[in-house]
């Protein structure tokens, strides 16, 4: 493949690419999804403010006081639940989805069905 910086160019054209056509509103915000080699991370953004209503990551202490997880797919999936969880709590039902990038598929799949399951609606 490439080298890390051509990959990494890549992956910020896709991310433009796919946030122009992203519109999120004060009833709609934006679930932005991030992905790193251990963990996953979510944060439900309002853009009219740029201000974070909810989030949640894979290491934080409610994720770690869970039994261990079979895979990084069952921790996206559980963290997914906490994120929409925790927006329920502050009155956010819908969402629009921010894949940030990165494929749907695997663990960014995982974590936008977990959140589903739970109540979000996008």
């Amino acid at each position: 493949m490439g080298s890390t910086n051509q990959k990494k160019e890549i992956w910020l054209k896709r991310k433009k690419r796919i946030r122009k056509s992203i519109i999120s509103s004060a009833e709609r915000p934006r679930l932005s999804v991030f992905r790193s080699s251990k963990h996953i991370y979510g944060q439900i953004i309002d853009d009219t403010t740029g201000t974070t209503i909810a989030a949640a990551c894979s290491n934080e202490k409610e994720v770690k006081a869970q039994p261990k997880f079979d895979s990084k797919v069952a921790k996206a999936v559980f963290t997914g639940k906490l994120l929409a969880e925790r927006a329920k709590d502050k009155g956010v039902k819908k969402v629009v989805f921010d894949r940030n990038g990165f494929l749907y598929h695997g663990r960014i799949k995982a974590f936008s069905e977990g959140a589903r399951e739970a109540g979000l609606d996008f």
